[in-house]
């Protein structure tokens, strides 16, 4: 197994910087880029369904399958969220030109794979090196490609000849719409006369052209309704006529043409009955989504109801404080008398006894300062002057007290 460069580490260090957890993503690609040498790390732009774009890292090329005792090639993307491993990655299957979307229930037309791995993503126990495996197995049992009609291919400017990939599972080697012979195993295929085996190959990932790096590039097409091939027929049972000449009549002929066309429509009515099953469950998948979508907007529709509810019984509250002060300035503006009792009151007793402690302090305090007066202007005497301040001052020591036992009391600060 080679071993990765200090720059091939480099690269996948700097794409993934801007990752909530670029450590442990890391850790996950270098896993699978040490053994996988077909897939190689890219960041590019991923096009969201509602048109939104974002730099994402991705996982293209080839993972090797196991189809029928040979290994062959499949092509795929892995789109790595910036919040990996916390949420699953969004994997592709990117066909190429030659190539036609094998539509099943891990696979829809528009190449986007669904397994019960990302599914069941885990973000502590989930990575991607088990994740590819995963693929692997499931291609090898149902593969998500096939080849196209040769006619049907465009001319390939690569510079290897570009082979056509899987042939549909169950159809026993033969492509339906493809003009190519049944596979047959162990033949001997020449490339100086461009023929090739018609259903796989192993395909190298070097030369294979740009993916891309949105979502819109992936292909949408799905099955071509060619006419299915009848390759092979049902032999006619021969009785022997009158005589033993074993001469075939038309009655024959009649019973082995009804049934080779039994046995064709028979092969074509199995096939899209699949292709339709196959259609329904991405259609259920997407039902699904849209219904869990529905309750989201749902749920937020009715806390915006309740918000709005709230704000209309805010603003109903301020427009009548508004009017209050509006008529409290008017009041002002006449220069109509204030009784100081009436205007300032309190909300408890507490409150009360507390404010009435403190109005008595000041004047207290007033009355001392007066006194002063009084004594250095000579209109007192001394012992008088003395035995007035020692009560004042006592009452105004209880008074303080008693507010600070209040303040306490109502948990105001000290």
């Amino acid at each position: 197994m080679v071993k990765m460069t200090p720059q091939d580490e480099g690269k996948i260090r700097q794409g993934l910087s801007k990752y909530q957890n670029p450590d442990i993503t890391r850790k996950h690609v270098m896993n699978v880029l040490n053994i996988y040498k077909g897939l190689q790390g890219e960041v590019e732009q991923f096009v969201f369904n509602d048109g939104s774009r974002k730099e994402l890292f991705n996982l293209q090329g080839t993972i090797p399958v196991s189809y029928k005792g040979t290994f062959y090639n499949i092509p795929v993307c892995i789109w790595l969220m910036d919040t990996h491993p916390n949420n699953a990655p969004m994997c592709y299957v990117k066909p190429t030109a030659d190539m036609h979307i094998k539509v099943s229930m891990f696979v829809d037309h528009n190449g986007k794979i669904y397994l019960p791995y990302l599914h069941d993503w885990l973000p502590h126990s989930s990575d991607l090196l088990s994740l590819i495996q995963i693929m692997i197995v499931t291609f090898g049992e149902q593969p998500p490609v096939y080849s196209k009609r040769r006619q049907d291919t465009p001319p390939s400017s690569t510079p290897y000849p570009v082979q056509p990939f899987m042939p549909m599972p169950g159809s026993g080697g033969h492509i339906p719409g493809s003009s190519f012979p049944p596979y047959v195993q162990n033949s001997q295929y020449k490339g100086g006369n461009n023929v090739y085996p018609p259903y796989m190959s192993s395909f190298p990932y070097q030369g294979y052209g740009s993916y891309g790096g949105t979502a819109s590039n992936y292909p949408t097409q799905g099955y071509d309704s060619y006419p299915y091939p009848s390759t092979t027929q049902p032999s006619p049972t021969v009785p022997a006529s009158a005589g033993g000449s074993g001469t075939i009549t038309e009655e024959h002929i009649r019973a082995s043409l009804l049934s080779a066309v039994e046995d064709k429509l028979r092969r074509r009515l199995k096939e899209q009955f699949s292709q339709l099953q196959a259609e329904l469950e991405t259609l259920s998948r997407t039902q699904q989504e849209l219904t869990s979508g529905s309750s989201h907007l749902s749920d937020l529709f009715n806390r915006l109801k309740k918000e709005k509810a709230e704000l209309e019984k805010n603003i109903t509250i301020l427009q009548d404080k508004e009017a209050e002060l509006e008529k409290e300035i008017a009041k002002l503006s006449e220069n109509q008398s204030i009784d100081v009792d009436e205007a300032v009151t309190t909300i408890a007793p507490l409150y009360k006894q507390m404010l009435n402690a403190f109005a008595e302090e000041a004047a207290t305090e007033d009355a001392i300062y007066y006194l002063g007066e009084g004594l250095r202007c000579g209109i007192l005497d001394l012992d008088a002057f003395l035995k007035q301040v020692r009560q004042l001052s006592r009452r105004q020591f209880m008074l303080r007290a008693l507010m600070q036992r209040c303040r306490q009391k109502a948990g105001l600060a000290g």
